[in-house]
């Protein structure tokens, strides 16, 4: 008889996230202005995607990624409103310090969720520590519209970002060839 195996719905959040805080971040880096690229990537893949990651994480039982990827996903939804809704009509643009007042309380959600990695892999440790310092540089940088901040926030959002992408192949990978492939830096196992 077969059994059905759930697939780890994980490496799609983090590669929602990763791949979406690259682009963004290669944005804020100054390498290219903010367009259709950026703006897509924020709807469907770190939005829609991370949310069906998290649901997915929900149905599992799941509580920490289900909460992470859910609420990144509609982070990235909210920001692509930011950016949209005033070209829109819809809304007025956002003054920089709101901006940062928002980015900061991504960055207070960012440590409280660091807190439940610690547990976890070194990858995932280091990762999210990145996010919590990511946002607090986005966060200083609008409150004080320091550009140089807020370009040295763009670099470190795209080390971010390849590191969600590095954790997410390793998952799939190491699951494929059932044998680690890329490390993460498991845990010891606890002989409680």
């Amino acid at each position: 008889m077969y059994t059905k195996k759930e697939a780890n719905p994980g490496p799609l959040g983090l590669m929602g996230f990763g791949m979406t805080t690259v682009l963004l971040n290669m944005h804020n880096a100054g390498f290219f202005p903010l367009s259709a690229v950026i703006i897509s990537m924020g709807i469907f893949y770190g939005g829609f995607a991370q949310i069906l990651a998290g649901l997915l994480e929900y149905k599992k039982g799941n509580t920490f990624p289900a909460t992470v990827f859910t609420s990144f996903g509609l982070f990235w939804l909210s920001l692509i409103g930011i950016f949209l809704l005033p070209k829109m009509g819809l809304a007025e643009a956002s003054d920089p310090s709101v901006i940062g007042i928002y980015l900061g309380l991504w960055g207070i959600f960012s440590l409280f969720m660091f807190f439940g990695t610690l547990h976890s892999n070194l990858v995932l440790r280091i990762l999210f520590a990145g996010v919590v310092v990511l946002f607090w540089l986005l966060a200083v940088g609008n409150f004080t519209d320091n550009q140089p901040m807020l370009r040295f926030a763009g670099y470190e959002g795209i080390v971010c970002g390849f590191m969600a992408i590095y954790l997410a192949m390793a998952e799939v990978l190491n699951e494929q060839f059932q044998r680690t492939i890329l490390p993460t830096g498991e845990p010891a196992a606890d002989n409680r």
